[in-house]
Parts: C-alpha cells; sequence; structure tokens
C-alpha cells in the first residue's frame, strides 16, 4: 500500500510538472477589475496583447468594475490555480481596499499569488474645463471660500484616485464632495461635461483631453514633473508637500498556482516591460515600464500597505 501511494504521488508530481512545462494549452483570461476607457484596461489590454504573442495563446482581458476593483480580484482569487485567470493587479485593491473594507471577500496576501510588476504612471490632478482655479492655490482657495460646490470624481471608494484625493485634502485643507463611479472612464466623462469638477487621474486617462484643452491638470503628484506634460508643476512644487502617489500595475495569480507557471509568467511580463517598443507604446501615453519578479511585486505591496494605514489613520479617512 505505501509502495503504491509513493508511486501515486511520483505520478501526479510528474503530471503537474508536465503541465507547467506545457502551459500554456488554451487561452488565458486577465482580468481587469475596472470599466473599460480607464488607464487600469489601457495597461491591461497593452499587456495582453504583448502576452498573447509571447506565450502564443489567446489572453483575453475581461473587465469586471465594481467595489474600487474588489469584485475582478475576488473574481482571481476564487478561480482555479491553474495560470489560466490572472489579475491586473492595482496598488488599490491589493494595498488599499483591505485597510478601508472590513467585509472584503478575499485576502490579498494569502489569495494571490504575485506575478510580475509591469508599469507605473503618474497621478495627476485633473479640473474640468469651466472650473475656475487655473492654479492648485487658486482650487484650494474656491473650495475653502465655496464648501460643498466642488465634487470629485473618483473610479471607486477605495480607488488610487480616491485615495489621492484623500490626501490632498488632508494636505491642503480643501474640501471637495466625494463622487465614486465603477471606473475611471465614467468619472473622466463626468469631468468632461462638467458633472463633477475634481478628478485625481492616471495621466494616461486624460492626456489626450488635456492636449485637446477638454481638460486642465493642474499639479502631478510625482516628486518630479512628467515628460508628457512638462510645464505642468508637481503638487510639492505648487505648495502641497507629501502628497507622492505612483500608481502601478502588476500581474497576479491565484493562490497555489504552480511556482512553474509563476515563474514563466513572470519571465514574459517582465521581458514585455524591457522590450523597446513597448516602453516608447507606454511614454506616448504618459506611462513607464516598471518591470520586476514576483518577488518585487509581494514587497511594493507590503509596503504601500503599511504606507497607505499610516496616511489612513493620520487622516482620519473612514473604514467601513
Amino acid at each position: 500500500m505505501l509502495k503504491y501511494v509513493v508511486v501515486l504521488a511520483a505520478a501526479m508530481g510528474f503530471a503537474a510538472g508536465a503541465h507547467a512545462q506545457t502551459y500554456p494549452t488554451k487561452p488565458v483570461t486577465l482580468v481587469v477589475p475596472f470599466a473599460p476607457g480607464g488607464t487600469v484596461n489601457l495597461m491591461g489590454r497593452l499587456l495582453a496583447n504583448r502576452m498573447s504573442e509571447a506565450l502564443r495563446q489567446p489572453v483575453i482581458v475581461e473587465n469586471k468594475p465594481g467595489g474600487g476593483g474588489s469584485i475582478g480580484a475576488n473574481m482571481v482569487a476564487k478561480a482555479p490555480a491553474d495560470g489560466y485567470t490572472l489579475l491586473l493587479a492595482t496598488m488599490g485593491q491589493q494595498s488599499i481596499q483591505p485597510l478601508l473594507s472590513q467585509s472584503l471577500p478575499y485576502d490579498p496576501h494569502k489569495d494571490f499569488s504575485p506575478v510580475a510588476l509591469f508599469s507605473t504612471v503618474p497621478n495627476v490632478l485633473a479640473v474640468s474645463a469651466n472650473t475656475p482655479a487655473k492654479t492648485v492655490a487658486e482650487l484650494v482657495a474656491y473650495a475653502k471660500a465655496n464648501p460643498g460646490k466642488l465634487n470629485m470624481a473618483s473610479a471607486g471608494i477605495g480607488s488610487v484616485n480616491h485615495m489621492t484625493g484623500e490626501l490632498f485634502m488632508f494636505k491642503s485643507g480643501a474640501r471637495f464632495e466625494h463622487v465614486p463611479y465603477r471606473g475611471a472612464g465614467p468619472a473622466t466623462a463626468d469631468l468632461l461635461s462638467g458633472q463633477v469638477q475634481v478628478l485625481f487621474a492616471n495621466l494616461p486617462n486624460v492626456l489626450g483631453y488635456v492636449k485637446s484643452g477638454q481638460i486642465r491638470v493642474l499639479a502631478v503628484a510625482s516628486d518630479k514633473r512628467s515628460p508628457a506634460i512638462p510645464d505642468v508643476p508637481t503638487l510639492a512644487e505648487a505648495g502641497v508637500k507629501d502628497a507622492v502617489v505612483e500608481s502601478w500595475y502588476g500581474v497576479m495569480a491565484t493562490a497555489g498556482t504552480d511556482p512553474q507557471i509563476i515563474r514563466k509568467l513572470q519571465d514574459t511580463v517582465v521581458g514585455i516591460a524591457r522590450d523597446p517598443a513597448l516602453v516608447t507604446q507606454l511614454d506616448e501615453q504618459g506611462a513607464v515600464p516598471f518591470p520586476g519578479t514576483s518577488g518585487d511585486l509581494e514587497k511594493l505591496s507590503n509596503q504601500e500597505t503599511e504606507r497607505w494605514k499610516d496616511i489612513i489613520t493620520t487622516a482620519k479617512i473612514e473604514v467601513n
């Protein structure tokens, strides 16, 4: 009986190894946890197209918006651990959401296997064309003089742009009325129409509208100016210190996925992020390649969790 168990275990191990070596043998789904039209969706589709070529299997983007990214994340957390359902991970649902919600259906540190880092983008303070403020100082002054008149859109409660806005309000003393959406795309649409007046957005999401004059960007929430909009000051230069927020994007698999599959996916994503042609594509969108290993992604996610924990406590941001 013991001999039978040993032989069976060896056979199962061999089968698992063979599966990892031949992976993938069918289409892979990359879950984007926000609606079409935003930067997360853009990054997901750029990556999926390149992964399809590298893996020689279709990598299909599936948008699962809602809950600030938590609905899509939960879909991957509950998927089979076979490498065929992946998550385009953001700082929001990995490091911020768990700090704001006590009822998340997944654990970001236990239910996922980190794969790789892909890219990063600066966040910007954007206002609608009909907003009277032309500078950060003017916006802060207007908000203080007209409480309740400025609405701030976001991609959802706990999303990166929501939390960047909360950080800005804490540091500047200005107050906006928060209006959460199911993604940056719908939020940007209402900024364009003037339904909302303020949006802390990923730069790629609004860059085209900035160039056409439909949206104004007052500052960049980075430690340095963006080459895509070099005349726009940083928040620190505009008088709001310690409000640096860079959005990063990576790939997560379901916890328990075969390490050989994780390694293959890691090498694929990192290779894509280092491809000069992809670098040019990202640069055109105002994004920056940010290649990193599974270990790098895990470390960054943990660091951001600790950072936002301090910010949420200090700024007394409501936890549900």
